[in-house]
């Protein structure tokens, strides 16, 4: 077994994959709701009010990811310790730019340990990341659970990636961050989009019309409104993973390598990290 895929210490056994499963919905339900539903024409959409439901119902969930993977024994106490010391970085990451013109450094570390460590840990991580960083910030408000649901899919997808080594790894995170960082974007905006009554006609929300309209005026929305914001930050999160993910990512697996997450980690020095 390769470096590279010898370190997940949450590892997605039945009940963390239902409660990772679970949440995912609550957050599909969550964003996609203006799609999903067919809204009565004339009725008013605003979506902050339903975010503090969402996050009521996302953070016992989280809880129970980390509780079905102690309780199984796929993370251990310093698997958690592991989650909160880079959450703790993310967060740190986000204060110096938290967000500005679409910069956002934590972009990186959460692509990376959820590469190295697994899908539940980028999940949680993400959660993790977003929530120590409002806390930091004072930035909590109704968008904070969908920052958390959208930057959680970030981590889990990232810990889904397919194997691969070397550069072609390093090019394969950097084509994902750059894809992921352009993903985030256009899922946050949906937090607010339905309630943005000073849309023109064209880029607006419109309760009671079909889906191909209301994803035709997302669009134009996206595209005049966020797409430079979030190339800014598909660019950082690609350019940082080549400059610096090597020694990162074998910083990761070396940390969990020595913390001893798993039984029967290869205990050989970082190949996938050479070339």
């Amino acid at each position: 077994m390769s470096a590279s895929t010898s370190f997940a210490p949450v590892r997605l056994r039945s009940r963390s994959t239902l409660v990772l499963l679970l949440a995912s919905a609550v957050g599909l339900v969550g964003f996609g709701w203006p799609f999903l539903v067919v809204t009565p024409a004339g009725t008013g959409a605003s979506h902050g009010q339903d975010a503090g439901y969402l996050f009521v119902a996302l953070l016992p969930l989280l809880l129970g990811l980390v509780w079905a993977e102690l309780g199984s024994g796929g993370m251990d106490v310093k698997a958690v310790a592991m989650l909160g010391v880079l959450a703790a970085a993310g967060a740190g990451l986000q204060t110096l730019s938290p967000g500005t013109g679409g910069f956002d450094p934590a972009f990186f570390l959460l692509v990376m340990a959820g590469r190295v460590f697994g899908p539940g840990f980028g999940f949680a991580l993400g959660v993790v990341t977003m929530l120590a960083t409002s806390l930091l910030t004072g930035g909590a408000g109704p968008w904070l659970p969908f920052q958390m649901i959208g930057l959680a899919w970030v981590g889990l997808l990232a810990g889904c990636l397919p194997a691969a080594s070397g550069w072609a790894e390093r090019g394969l995170l950097a084509v994902y961050a750059g894809l992921s960082g352009f993903g985030y974007g256009a899922l946050l905006n949906l937090w607010f989009w339905p309630a943005a009554a000073y849309l023109p006609d064209g880029a607006a929300y419109v309760p009671g019309a079909s889906l191909g309209t209301n994803l035709h005026h997302y669009a134009v929305f996206y595209a005049t409104t966020s797409l430079g914001w979030d190339t800014a930050r598909a660019l950082l999160g690609g350019v940082l993973v080549l400059v610096a993910g090597r020694p990162v990512l074998a910083t990761l697996r070396r940390a969990g390598r020595r913390a001893a997450f798993t039984a029967g980690r290869d205990s050989e020095p970082d190949r996938a990290d050479r070339g």
